[in-house]
């Protein structure tokens, strides 16, 4: 299985994103070795990697965290315990 990051060029929350997610795969005991970095570089590419803004933790080519919201070359915030 693959684990791929996907961001956009200037994401303040690139590094944090990766860091967290190799932090994730290593308590799963997963090969973090196979964690890659996808840069999305225009609105097609978003449209056809179904990417819904950037961070975007995705394994095997499944985005983690499903949105409802139309592909696009933007943010994305995720809902915590506080909102």
């Amino acid at each position: 299985m693959g684990y791929e990051l996907r961001t956009i060029r200037g994401c303040p929350n690139s590094g944090p994103a990766l860091e967290l997610f190799r932090q994730a795969l290593a308590a799963e005991g997963k090969d973090t070795g196979r964690l890659t970095v996808r840069e999305v570089t225009s609105e097609d590419e978003a449209e056809t990697l179904r990417f819904h803004g950037s961070p975007s933790f995705i394994a095997d080519g499944w985005d983690l965290f499903p949105a409802e919201s139309a592909p696009a070359l933007s943010c994305r915030l995720y809902r915590s315990g506080t909102g």
